[in-house]
């Protein structure tokens, strides 16, 4: 759970290109239902979050650079593609 963090201006104009709020981020930070390690100190904190009119289930990928203090938010995409992040548990 990241509650203190720094968003990268890449990261910050990519949220603002992909319509993603900070509450959002927020939110995928302080209660993900899955992290994955993608190399040493950089995590991706993932989220299912039902948005839109009619509600459709979007996965929203955080990626965070966690060596870093505060943690520094890299970049952040939504995706209808759960399946292909998910990952099961085992």
């Amino acid at each position: 759970m990241i509650t203190e963090y720094r968003i990268s201006d890449h990261a910050q104009s990519e949220m603002l290109r992909r319509h993603i709020s900070e509450d959002l981020v927020a939110q995928v930070l302080a209660a993900p239902e899955q992290i994955e390690n993608i190399r040493a100190g950089r995590d991706v904190y993932q989220a299912r979050i039902d948005m839109g009119i009619p509600a459709k289930t979007y996965l929203i990928r955080v990626f965070v650079d966690v060596d870093r203090e505060p943690p520094v938010i890299v970049t952040v995409y939504r995706t209808r593609k759960v399946g292909k992040y998910w990952r099961d548990s085992e």
